[in-house]
């Protein structure tokens, strides 16, 4: 029998977590002379008070949703993709060259053609790492952070040398062809007069990420697979007692979260920046790691804190650019969220569990 009820785990936790990491970040706030009501107002302003905002914080959500959900599955099978990043780069790559050397009749074509493209990309990029675990006991962890500066460095290859525009200094591809380009927010929800998302890159490949949510959610605990994933990542040798091959899972689970995490790319690189640039991921594949801890490797909890990331992103955009806050410090308020929900979970967890168990008994 479990201590602590499931929504305490799910909820709870994460919920005082984020409430322990907002008073120490005012405490900070404090400290440099700045008032955390109004920083917390402009932030709130900033990311939610209009459909520009929203915008911002959408597609920031939306790179997290595909990150967060590459690392959730890989968590299930009981290891730590952190290749994200990687990953993400190779899948830009792969969304270059589908737009770049097909001629796509409409952006629909288009779209399918990339998620195919950047998370065939992204999952072969993945399966090196997968592989050499499977096969030669390599860890995970260290092939995948080695092969994020090898994707950097091949992407900064093929930028500067096949895909380079000719004449042109910048380490850029060519613009996509418009019949590639995928329709905004403010292209999807303007009527009439009234323009709404002006300017922001929100755009369709949220709804590919929601649906992304929901098709690993019914993979994890509505499928055969699902469940050896999960068997597997509780007890390695339980599983190969009732026949799952580890070799199967291991490959089979990174190359999913390797195209998630390439999939990304339909957002940054054909929604958004419409061609393929350096950097493209920004960060994104290590945050993904801090949005799966905190949704607890749940889809429906990636989504949530990958939507609180958003948030943190371009709320923290908005202070450094009316107040006198450094940007340096959002990252700082960051870093607190990952800190208290993912390295001292056990801080809350532990009290927790004690006091459900201390009720448990009273009522008994």
């Amino acid at each position: 029998m479990d201590v602590m009820p499931k929504w305490a785990d799910v909820v709870l936790i994460p919920l005082i977590s984020i409430l322990l990491a907002a008073i120490l970040s005012a405490l900070v706030i404090l400290a440099i002379g700045e008032n955390p009501w109004e920083a917390l107002k402009l932030m709130v302003s900033g990311a939610l008070g209009s459909t520009y905002g929203w915008g911002y914080t959408l597609y920031y959500t939306t790179n997290f949703i595909f990150t967060g959900l590459a690392v959730a599955i890989a968590f299930h099978a009981r290891m730590f993709n952190i290749g994200g990043e990687g990953q993400a780069l190779l899948g830009g790559l792969g969304v270059a060259v589908v737009c770049l050397f097909i001629p796509w009749p409409h952006w629909t074509l288009a779209l399918l053609g990339c998620i195919i493209g950047a998370a065939l990309f992204g999952a072969a990029w993945a399966a090196i790492p997968a592989f050499l675990q499977a096969k030669r006991g390599s860890h995970i962890v260290i092939t995948t952070i080695m092969f994020n500066f090898i994707a950097a460095a091949l992407l900064n290859y093929f930028l500067i040398g096949a895909l380079k525009v000719p004449g042109s200094m910048e380490p850029a591809s060519a613009k996509f062809p418009e019949a590639t380009h995928l329709p905004s927010f403010q292209d999807m929800f303007s009527f009439g007069e009234a323009t709404l998302f002006r300017g922001a890159p929100a755009n369709v490949t949220f709804f590919v990420a929601v649906a992304a949510c929901v098709g690993l959610w019914a993979l994890i605990w509505r499928t055969r697979l699902g469940y050896e994933i999960r068997a597997f990542g509780h007890s390695e040798s339980a599983a190969k007692y009732a026949g799952i091959s580890p070799t199967k899972i291991i490959m089979v689970s990174m190359l999913i979260s390797g195209g998630l995490a390439g999939m990304m790319a339909i957002n940054n690189v054909q929604g958004e920046a419409e061609r393929l640039v350096l950097n493209a991921v920004e960060g994104a594949g290590f945050i993904g790691i801090a949005v799966a801890l905190m949704g607890r490797s749940h889809p429906f909890g990636v989504f949530l804190a990958a939507l609180l990331f958003g948030f943190l992103y371009q709320g923290g955009a908005e202070l450094a650019l009316w107040t006198s806050i450094p940007r340096e410090l959002i990252i700082v308020i960051q870093a607190l969220v990952i800190l208290f929900t993912g390295a001292l979970d056990n801080m809350v967890r532990m009290p927790l569990e004690r006091l459900f168990l201390s009720m448990r008994r009273a009522k008994q």
